[in-house]
Formats: C-alpha cells, structure tokens, sequence
C-alpha cells in the first residue's frame, strides 16, 4: 500500500484517540473485573514499597520508594488488547483487498513465435540427415 504524508498524520491522530479508548476500556472496565475475580484487588494498587515513607506528623519528610509492578501489569494489558485490536484491523483490510482483486483467470499458453527461415532450413537438413542412416 502506498500513503503519503497525510494518510500517516491521519492514522496518528487516530491512533492516540484510539490508544485512550483502549486504555479507558482496560483501567475502567477489564481491570476492576479481574480485580473483582481475584477478590477485589485494584492491581494499580500493587506495589513493591522498597523504603517507606519518612514522616514527620502529617508532613512528609522523604517520600516512599516502592516498584509499582501493578500499574506495569496494567499498561501490559493495554498494549496486549491494542495489539490484538490493531492485528484483526490489518486483517480485515487485507482480507478486504483480497476480495477486491478480480480473479485473474489461468493465462492460455502463447503461440511459439515463428522460426526464423535459415532454422527451419536447419531442421530440415537435421531430419533429412537422420533418415539417411
């Protein structure tokens, strides 16, 4: 397929929206789900707290240190059904363009091309040849 300039700012545009939706539909919908499954964990709230928080009554002195692996899961899950959504699009359009093509019916084999006289004039000296012997 060929594009050009606009075709490729067209389908960024629509991606980023498309990459929102998709990330909505993971954190709003799928995701409380899953968590709901796994009794009732919100899996944004899953961490890995390295150093805690320093606290200095209801200031904070040091904040917490923690690897947020949870919120990592999510964006997984994101990529994973953009990826999925994206594969079947591309499918769709290939199998659309397969649909499109005519079917080419089998080429009928082309005619030899006339010999040139002095070949003619060879083979008949060839078979004329063969049949002395």
């Amino acid at each position: 397929m060929k594009g050009n300039v606009v075709d490729m700012a067209v389908g960024v545009v629509i991606g980023g929206a498309f990459g929102k939706i998709v990330t909505s539909l993971v954190s709003d919908i799928i995701m409380p789900l899953v968590g709901a499954l796994c009794g009732g964990l919100n899996f944004t709230d899953w961490k890995w707290v390295i150093s805690k928080a320093v606290m200095d009554g209801d200031t904070v002195v040091k904040p917490a240190v923690a690897v947020t692996w949870g919120n990592f899961l999510q964006v997984i899950f994101d990529f994973l059904i953009i990826a999925l959504c994206i594969f079947m699009v591309i499918k769709a359009i290939n199998k659309a363009k397969d649909l499109g093509k005519k079917e080419e019916a089998p080429a009928e084999p082309e005619a030899p091309a006339p010999k040139p006289d002095d070949v003619v004039l060879l083979e008949e000296i060839r078979d004329l040849l063969k049949n002395q012997k």
